[in-house]
């Protein structure tokens, strides 16, 4: 059985998005998630929604309870996790209102839980591949169905914040070889592969981050902006790609079996 989640928001925290919807709140042995949880359908297949930053987008990258979140997804019975984020732009060629489906990703966080495991076993999850390839894979067909501008890989930069960058930080992630970045795509993803769920961010890209000369500065206005006019296409996007996803065989099911002492 296939079941779907989605944390995020670019619009998709929409209870009218799915049929037979209902909302509950949910208790995890780490805490509340960040909102109340939304179920339903999308096309016959089910689907679960936590909105990551809560409905009014009042918890800031560092405070999401990411092991509530993905716990409850767990709990819940979901196989595969849909994840849009918003992020900046480190390359001239992904412009704002551009998708990316990253498939790696480097950490520069510093405050927050990465495992469930912090008993008598250590995870040591591995995570050299971050992301489902096949999700990402459905992803980019649909995307190009779609006619949306896209691009299908990319190595995302994931900053604690909720500060966005200096314009040195910006130039030396860009020597890095980053294409993008965000502030919570990490512990997502990592804690995602514990629990055995196929995991594939939706990065949409709001502005040029810092870097671009002759552009204006990111701002939380010209993020908000951004988005509002994207979000239709992540919506769009998201309600095609649910209804074709697959109880695969995969990689990111099974890699917990090797990883625990």
């Amino acid at each position: 059985m296939v079941k779907v989640g989605i944390i995020g928001g670019s619009g998709l925290e929409n209870p009218d998005l799915l049929q037979n919807s209902e909302q509950k709140k949910m208790h995890t042995p780490y805490g509340m998630c960040s909102d109340l949880v939304t179920t339903g359908k999308v096309g016959g297949v089910d689907v679960v929604i936590i909105p990551r930053h809560g409905r009014n987008h009042h918890i800031y990258p560092s405070k999401v309870n990411a092991r509530a979140n993905v716990w409850a997804m767990k709990e819940l019975g979901v196989t595969h996790i849909l994840a849009p984020t918003a992020c900046g732009s480190l390359r001239e060629d992904i412009a704002p209102g551009h998708l990316v489906f990253i498939d790696q990703f480097i950490d520069r966080t510093t405050k927050r839980h990465q495992t469930f495991y912090e008993g008598q076993e250590v995870c040591h999850i591995s995570m050299a591949d971050p992301f489902c390839e096949k999700v990402r894979n459905l992803l980019v067909k649909e995307a190009a169905n779609l006619g949306l501008k896209f691009h299908g890989k990319g190595t995302m930069v994931v900053i604690e914040g909720p500060r966005f960058s200096t314009r040195a930080e910006s130039e030396l992630f860009r020597k890095w070889g980053c294409d993008t970045i965000n502030m919570t795509t990490v512990p997502e993803a990592v804690l995602a592969r514990e629990a055995g769920i196929c995991y594939q961010p939706i990065a949409m890209s709001t502005d040029y981050d810092c870097w671009r000369q002759g552009t204006e500065d990111v701002s939380v206005d010209m993020l908000l902006a951004t988005m509002k006019l994207n979000a239709d296409n992540v919506v769009k996007l998201v309600l095609k790609v649910v209804p074709l996803l697959s109880d695969w065989e995969c990689g990111c099911r099974t890699a917990i079996e090797s990883s625990l002492l």
